[in-house]
């Protein structure tokens, strides 16, 4: 393999090794975006010092010459970005009548470099997003870009005697680069048995892309790279003379600007990193994939926050408003412990004993049946009834103290059964009080039932509410009356508390 394909291998290799890193190498905002691009260039050269004719065009045996190039691109915000460079490429230029003040000799002369490699890191600027902003020009890209890197060339140089009055008329002189000599002012660089010479450069240039797919751009550019030195194409203004080789090695300094050269190119940009996608119609997606940084704001990404109207408002709360509670949930008309809601027998007489749908049940029936099989059933029923109270007292009524005595007559045959009890008062007091109050009656008819011989104290759960739990208004006599009481409720053993959403429990 000769060295060219090799080097052909090498950056095929490197370019390959680079997409690879670059695939997760993201813009670390709100949204990932792309920020890595290779672009490719090829275009025509041209010479600018003192061996040209004409500025623009081809001079006397100068022939069309180029150049190609590659960078590696690094987008660090919408507007500003990197770039590696690297360029290769040919010069020529050529002048029919250079005079040297060293000898008053005229010469005919022709330069040639065949191969130079230049190597620069360049920062751009999006001019079109920085004037026009994000909107206009969507597609379109115009960088001006603005580095530093060095130059390794090598010249040679034909030089024909055009003073017909000198002896040395028609006479030809060449003079090459190709020493030690031409390269310690700055550097050189062997390679292929050839002397490079190593300078410094200035590029700055104009560059103008297209977005064609989430992929691809194409572009044109246009570079002017300023050398740092005259001594490009081995002469040094009119204080060069080519039959002696005066003024060429020397640092003599002439009055002409340093060289430079120039480069018009087509460029070619693949944009690296996952799932690529682009705008459409200026329209973006954060969820369809990521946008490259070079064409896409960041905040193009976020969407504009929601702010509703009044009617939007509106419409919103009484789309999400919770349907309406059945009242029929928190009322008991005939004050048997068992909501309206569930009562089967919403008027059973006062002071009945229920079942747990409301239905008036016989206590002695139950008990006598519960003595007369002489053991208790696997599953307990559940029974609701009310203990009431006079105005500012917790002392349990005559009646009431038959029904706590069959209840625990009950509670002792059947062990799988618990009782709770739940204290309320009227409204006829300051809230503390009444809390303080429907406790003590709790209280109250716990005792009771310890005393009335209750085997299992533990199967007692009290819950007191004050006067937060109405069954009636507070506006009658009667009303009253109903919302003095202490509810009794037993429920299985793994029904732990009463069905009240709230409230104090001890």
């Amino acid at each position: 393999m000769n060295k060219k394909n090799l080097y052909v291998a090498l950056i095929c290799f490197s370019l390959l090794s680079f997409n690879t890193f670059a695939q997760n190498r993201t813009y670390d905002g709100p949204n990932k975006m792309n920020t890595w691009s290779i672009t490719g260039y090829g275009g025509i050269t041209k010479f600018f010092g003192d061996i040209k004719e004409y500025d623009f065009k081809r001079g006397s045996n100068e022939k069309l010459t180029g150049g190609w190039g590659l960078s590696i691109n690094k987008q660090l915000s919408p507007l500003f970005g990197v770039q590696f460079t690297g360029l290769n490429g040919q010069l020529q230029g050529s002048k029919p009548n250079h005079f040297s003040t060293l000898s008053g000799e005229t010469y005919s002369v022709f330069f040639n470099s065949p191969s130079f490699v230049q190597l620069t890191i360049d920062g751009t600027l999006n001019l079109n997003r920085l004037l026009f902003g994000y909107k206009k020009l969507r597609r379109w890209k115009v960088d001006a870009h603005l580095g530093g890197g060095v130059i390794y060339y090598h010249t040679d140089l034909t030089a024909i005697n055009t003073n017909t009055a000198s002896q040395w008329f028609g006479t030809e002189w060449d003079v090459s680069t190709n020493t030690d000599g031409s390269s310690t002012t700055a550097g050189k660089w062997e390679r292929n048995g050839t002397t490079y010479t190593r300078e410094w450069v200035v590029p700055a240039g104009l560059a103008i892309h297209y977005e064609l797919t989430p992929r691809f751009d194409l572009g044109l550019d246009f570079t002017y790279n300023y050398v740092n030195t005259e001594k490009m194409d081995a002469t040094v203004s009119d204080v060069s003379d080519y039959r002696t080789q005066q003024g060429i090695w020397t640092f003599v300094k002439g009055e002409s600007k340093n060289d430079g050269w120039g480069m018009a190119s087509i460029a070619l940009t693949y944009k690296l990193g996952k799932n690529a996608v682009m705008a459409k119609k200026g329209k973006y997606d954060a969820g369809s994939g990521r946008y490259h940084l070079r064409w896409a704001n960041p905040q193009s990404l976020i969407p504009i926050p929601y702010n509703p109207t009044m009617e939007d408002a509106d419409s919103i709360a009484k789309a999400n408003m919770p349907k309406p509670v059945d009242p029929r949930l928190y009322t008991d008309s005939d004050g048997d412990g068992v909501a309206d809601l569930f009562d089967k027998e919403p008027n059973t007489p006062l002071g009945s004993i229920v079942s747990g749908g409301g239905v008036a049940l016989d206590l002695d029936k139950i008990i006598r049946d519960a003595i007369k099989n002489n053991l208790p059933k696997d599953e307990c029923e559940a029974l609701f009834s009310n203990i009431e109270f006079d105005t500012d007292k917790a002392i349990i009524r005559n009646p009431s103290k038959e029904t706590l005595s069959k209840v625990v007559e009950l509670l002792n045959m059947r062990t799988n059964c618990r009782i709770v009890l739940v204290g309320h008062t009227d409204a006829r007091a300051s809230d503390s009080y009444n809390v303080g109050l429907s406790r003590r009656r709790v209280d109250a008819a716990k005792r009771f039932l310890i005393r009335a011989g209750l085997t299992d104290p533990s199967r007692i759960i009290a819950e007191y509410y004050g006067e937060y739990r109405p069954i009636a208004e507070n506006t009658t006599v009667e009303g009253l009356q109903s919302n003095r009481r202490v509810e009794i409720k037993v429920l299985p053993n793994n029904t732990i508390r009463s069905t009240y959403p709230a409230g104090f429990r001890r």
